[in-house]
Parts: structure tokens; sequence; C-alpha cells
């Protein structure tokens, strides 16, 4: 009965009810295959999240392999305990970069061991009982003149690289330098209305540098600052000196290359012309061009170099002949810390070859007197 009953239903209705049975079936195959695949992106998501540090290091390749070739330089303790921000080297060290840390847990993967020798003076036993692996770099690293650095033999056969003022040194760090200029520039030289600044903080009255002063003032005006003397600021001292024509840059004592920021930063930066005592003329013509700078020893006696002082500040033309080479070279001084280790990195990356140094306390004392 129900087989005669469609067959008398028109062929329009018949079609109507196929389409609607497709529509249905259809639907549903849809809202299954939708729900699947929901599913299957809720899974992936948790997936993703889940491992998460996984795929951190697939997403980062080359810089994990970077970080390899980086070479690890544990700074064993901060200068003079004094932390600072330990940044990537700038791009004028060249392409190398390196992780620096003072964590001593990274003490037996690290590439070099940096040791500043005035925190570690007072006891160097805490360095001697460690033991180095051979291809560990140890870098004796001191700004600090031979009376200011005690215990030096306590460290012998320790170090296999130094870095240092010393030009000798295996990693070189000067308290100033002049680098060329690309073109000749003409140099202003500030007014000048005073004769002759000093600024001292360590007043020792048995020093050379002392008691050459003692004699040089019997025969010319010098304006002293500093402790026991007229008080300067730091902010002030470059724009205080550069109003006298001469400064004495006096060194605490005298050693080879020991020229530190006396000459580089309080003469040469404030403009003025340094008169040097130190190491030997010979020594400072190493970095300074012979008519940069008056040394005391080409002088019998003091009374002598406040002769020569008088007659250069009368005579303008002469004056200015000690200013000739500022037309060729600027002055760079007043380095970082990070400046110091960055040359230690670049060092370490191009070196081939160091020098041992056994007796440290017989290398670092060669023309001291």
């Amino acid at each position: 009965m129900e087989n005669s009953h469609l067959l008398n239903i028109p062929c329009s209705k018949q079609l109507l009810i196929f389409l609607l049975c497709q529509f249905v079936a259809s639907f549903c195959l849809s809202s299954f295959i939708w729900v699947s695949r929901g599913q299957r992106m809720n899974l992936q998501s948790t997936l993703q999240l889940s491992l998460g540090s996984r795929n951190t290091t697939e997403v980062v390749p080359n810089s994990v392999e970077e970080e390899k070739h980086k070479l690890v330089i544990l700074l064993w303790t901060w200068p003079f305990h004094v932390p600072f921000p330990l940044e990537s080297c700038p791009p004028l060290h060249g392409t190398f970069d390196c992780h620096f840390t003072t964590n001593r847990s990274w003490f037996s993967s690290a590439n070099a061991v940096i040791v500043h020798h005035w925190d570690v003076q007072g006891n160097p036993s805490q360095l001697t009982r460690l033991h180095r692996d051979p291809s560990q770099r140890w870098i004796w690293f001191n700004l600090e003149p031979p009376i200011n650095s005690r215990n030096l033999k306590a460290l012998n056969n320790l170090f296999n690289m130094t870095m240092s003022y010393r030009s000798d040194s295996d990693i070189f760090i000067p308290y100033g330098k002049l680098e060329p200029l690309d073109k000749p520039e003409n140099f202003t030289i500030p007014p000048k209305s005073k004769m002759v600044a000093w600024a001292v903080s360590n007043w020792n009255p048995s020093s050379r540098r002392v008691q050459y002063y003692e004699e040089l003032k019997k025969h010319l005006q010098v304006d002293v600052f500093g402790r026991q003397h007229k008080p300067l600021p730091k902010s002030q001292l470059l724009s205080t000196v550069s109003q006298y024509r001469f400064y004495l840059a006096f060194e605490n004592s005298q050693h080879q290359d020991y020229i530190t920021e006396k000459l580089w930063h309080n003469a040469l930066a404030s403009g003025t012309v340094p008169v040097v005592l130190g190491p030997s003329r010979k020594n400072y013509e190493r970095f300074l061009p012979p008519e940069a700078f008056i040394h005391v020893d080409d002088f019998p006696s003091p009374q002598a170099l406040a002769q020569h002082l008088h007659k250069v500040a009368s005579d303008e033309a002469r004056y200015r002949e000690y200013f000739r080479w500022r037309s060729s070279f600027r002055v760079v001084h007043r380095f970082s810390w990070m400046w110091h280790l960055c040359k230690a990195c670049q060092a370490l990356h191009v070196a081939t070859t160091y020098q041992t140094v056994p007796c440290l306390e017989d290398w670092f004392l060669v023309g001291s007197h």
C-alpha cells in the first residue's frame, strides 16, 4: 500500500523530498567533520603549550649556534668591588663577542678568567689553591703601578696572559691614546689667562713629584688643586685647567709605560700643554709627538724649567708650536671597564700566540725606579 501511495505522488514533490534528504545528510556530515577538526586543533594547541621549550629551541637555532661560538669569560671579581652592567661588545671591537659573567659556577667551563690584581692581592692563596685547565687562559689584569701592587711574587707561575698599561702585555690597555684624523682639522686653543695648574689627590711629601714642585714654586706661580689645597670638583676640572697655559702631569711613581689620566685627561683633554714627570722622554714619545709635551728631564733643574715656561708663555708663536700635532690627531681617553673586557674578548678571538710570564714580579718591576 505504501509503495503504491508513493507512486501516486507527483514527480515535483518526489524531487523536493530527495533534495531535502540530501541537505540533511550533508549538514550532519559537515557538523561531524567540523567538530573533529576542532578537536584536533585543540589537541595541537595543547601539545604546543606542553612542548613550549622545545619549540623555542627550534625557533632560534641560529642564535643557539652563535651562542656556542661565543667565548665565556669569567670576571673573578668586580674591579674594586664595584659592579657595572655586563654588556655586549660594541662594533669597534670587530664582530667578536663573548659571554661575560661573574658567576663562579662557570669557572670550569670558562675559556678565560680575568683576575683584577687589586682585589686579590690581599689574599692570593684563593687563586693558588685552584686548578687551572691547561687550555684555560688566566688573565692578570692591573692598571696600578708596581708600588701599589702587592704580593706579586705569590702569583708567579699562575697566569698565562697579562692585561695592563704596559705595552708589552698580551692585552695592552693604556690610559689614553692618540688616533689619527681622516683629514687635517683646525684646533682652537682655549683662552689662557693663567700660568700653571696642578691637581693632586695623593700628597706625599717624600715623593719625587712633590719635592720637584717644592723647588719649582720658588721660581714660578703654580695653582695647586685637590686635598689640602684649592677645592676643585671633578665636573669643573677640564674647564678650570683649560684656562692655564701649562699643567703639571706628574705621575705618583715612575714606571715603564705608566702614563695615566694626569696626561691624557687632565692636560690634553683640557687643551693645555702638559709638563710631564714620569718615565723617560723616549717612553713618552712612543705614544706622543715630541712637541706635544715638555719633560722635566729636559732641564738641569726646576729653576731652568721655570725659565723655559716663562719664555714660552711670553711668545705666542712659540706656545702655539705645542699644538701643531692636534690638526692630525685626536685624544682618546676615559675608557670604561667594559671597554677593557671587550679588548680581552677581541684578543682571545684573534690571538694565535701569547706569552706566559712565569715570574710576574720580575716582569712587572722592569723599568721601575
